[in-house]
């Protein structure tokens, strides 16, 4: 399983990688026709308003994670993620972000998710005991 995370000014396009956009807004200054994707999920970004509270305020990370996170327990980001990481099985997924903080976005918390749920499907040891 690969999932890869990239900044979208930074991608060139031309890896192989199942490409999905994980903004909720279109990013500045890019032509639509320019970004080579195969999705943008935008129901899988965080909130409106929950973006607007986080800021992109280092100081706020560990707080949005776990409201991100709640977010995406609901539908239809639920489900979205679940494909996601159903094909991120069988194919490199490349989640594509715009946000500058490359260690803090919500892309991060996607592929924590999609490889946590890998992990379990898997069976791996790092999984926490069952109670």
């Amino acid at each position: 399983m690969a999932v890869e995370i990239r900044r979208l000014y930074d991608d060139t396009g031309q890896d192989p990688a199942y490409r999905v956009l994980v903004d909720r807004l279109w990013p500045r200054g890019v032509r639509r026709d320019s970004l080579r994707l195969d999705a943008w999920l935008k129901e899988l970004a965080p909130s409106d308003a929950l973006r607007q509270w986080y800021g992109h305020d280092p100081s706020r990370w560990e707080a949005f994670r776990a409201r991100y996170r709640a977010e995406l327990e609901q539908e239809p980001a639920r489900s979205l993620l679940e494909g996601l990481a159903r094909r991120a099985a069988r194919e490199t997924v490349l989640l594509l972000y715009s946000a500058r903080d490359r260690d803090h976005n919500q892309a991060v918390v996607l592929k924590e998710l999609i490889d946590e749920r890998f992990a379990r499907q898997e069976g791996r040891p790092s999984d926490p005991p069952l109670q």
